[in-house]
């Protein structure tokens, strides 16, 4: 039990060296949050252009400021590097790596399998593994656990000794300790941060549970054990289900109350007036982010090997799918209502990013809007105060640039479709300049300017 005493021992002492693999919107606040509690991160990432940012303390994700990565820099607490060799250095590594969908909804695990492949190279003895990537339950225990029992290496110890002999196999909560820990992050939410979301733990033994509680405990204010990494993964996924189904339910309302000729952001605020039994979920123009529009399929694709079909899964999924076919829909009829046709007719998007104030495009109904315009033979372009370019991802190749937000140049479009409603738009402004306008956010509403030539969708 020597591996546990003294990698406790390291965590106590804020000794430990904290790799973290995955430099993206969980794993840098991660490594800002260790590096801030007096531990030395290795941040790797397979992106060689992010390297050189990140040790030059530069920040390429907009709700993290470069002074937070110049000043762990400056404390000498952080390097960034893709040499995944150093990893042997690390006492506890992170895995924080995409877990999309392929193109049959079904769970794409490469980046998981690669990252613990490359980590069983150069795994040594007293190591602790923890997996935030959200997944299926099972994942842990069994993709990344045989990896692990299996790996080859000689000289694995915190105490290299030569004459110990070469070990056939390693054991997992006495030889290297593996837990999951699902990220919970939310780009962009100043009320919460990575220190004050209570963190669940999974350990796939008790000792590995008890370690990485208290490697969590030195960074976060909560952590929540529980019984297994499966629990943790099912928590998580239940989760970005409830959110799923809940958003899905206002999306269908929304629907058949505009053909009742009824707001169904007004009735969403009589409805929360009710101080039990009821949480605000609020409709908008499809679903964005990694979380909910992908989470809820990887238990929906699990549940298949016990028979079971997930079905309020799938029909969250095909509601909440089908929403920008119905802003493009609610377009067509606001144009035509005013004498013009969908073919032809230049139409402005406002925000790209997936939710206000980030500059986060992954899943972005935007994305699809565009598309389902475009097929239409609508002319497009777009507004982003955070996205000045459009990036490609793995299914848009869009080489288009942010327009620039000006009278003459808003009087040219056709429709001015709000699709992410950023705080920085000057809604009065655009308001008085545009001809028609297409809200899916209710922004204009809220503030008070939802007159005249605003339309919902």
């Amino acid at each position: 039990m020597h591996f546990k005493k003294e990698l406790l021992e390291k965590i106590e002492n804020g000794k430990a060296v904290i790799g973290i693999i995955g430099m993206g919107y969980v794993g840098l606040p991660l490594t800002l949050a260790f590096a801030n509690n007096g531990f030395e991160v290795i941040g790797f990432d397979v992106d060689e252009n992010k390297i050189p940012l990140l040790n030059e303390g530069k920040s390429y994700i907009k709700h993290i400021d470069s002074k937070l990565i110049k000043d762990i820099i400056k404390k000498k607490k952080f390097k960034a590097t893709s040499d995944f060799s150093k990893l042997k250095e690390c006492d506890a590594v992170i895995i924080c790596v995409p877990t999309p969908l392929d193109e049959h909804r079904e769970p794409d695990m490469k980046y998981v399998k690669a990252t613990a492949e490359t980590i069983q190279k150069h795994l040594r003895k007293g190591q602790l593994i923890t997996l935030e990537s959200t997944t299926y339950p099972g994942t842990t225990e069994e993709i990344l656990l045989p990896l692990f029992e299996s790996a080859p290496h000689v000289q694995n110890t915190l105490t290299p000794n030569p004459k110990s002999p070469v070990p056939d196999s390693y054991t997992v909560g006495k030889d290297f300790f593996l837990a999951f820990s699902p990220e919970r992050e939310d780009p962009g939410n100043k009320d919460f941060t990575t220190s004050t979301i209570p963190k669940i733990v999974g350990g796939v033994t008790e000792s590995c549970r008890e370690i990485t509680v208290a490697l969590y405990n030195k960074i976060v204010k909560t952590t929540v054990p529980v019984s297994s990494p499966r629990v943790a993964e099912a928590a998580k996924l239940l989760e970005n289900i409830y959110r799923s189904v809940n958003i899905a339910l206002v999306n269908e309302l929304k629907v058949v109350f505009e053909k009742m000729n009824i707001d169904i952001w007004e009735v969403i605020d009589a409805a929360k007036t009710k101080p039990f039994g009821f949480q605000a979920f609020y409709p908008g123009p499809g679903l964005g982010g990694h979380c909910i529009p992908i989470d809820p399929f990887y238990l929906t694709w699990k549940a298949r090997e016990y028979e079971i079909n997930t079905k309020f899964i799938e029909l969250a999924g095909e509601v909440n799918t089908f929403q920008p076919y119905y802003v493009v829909e609610r377009a067509i009829e606001v144009l035509n209502e005013n004498y013009k046709a969908i073919k032809g007719s230049k139409i402005l998007i406002l925000g790209v990013a997936y939710k206000k104030n980030v500059d986060d495009m992954r899943e972005s109904p935007s994305l699809k809007l565009i598309e389902l315009l475009r097929e239409r033979g609508a002319e497009i372009d777009y507004n982003d105060p955070y996205v000045p370019k459009l990036p490609p991802t793995r299914k848009y190749k869009f080489d288009m640039h942010s327009v620039e937000l000006r009278k003459d140049t808003i009087k040219l479009y056709d429709l001015v479709l709000l699709a992410t409603d950023h705080d920085d738009y000057d809604y009065t402004f655009i308001r008085k300049h545009a001809r028609l306008i297409l809200d899916t956010r209710n922004a204009f509403k809220i503030k008070g300017l939802h007159e005249g030539n605003v339309f919902k969708a």
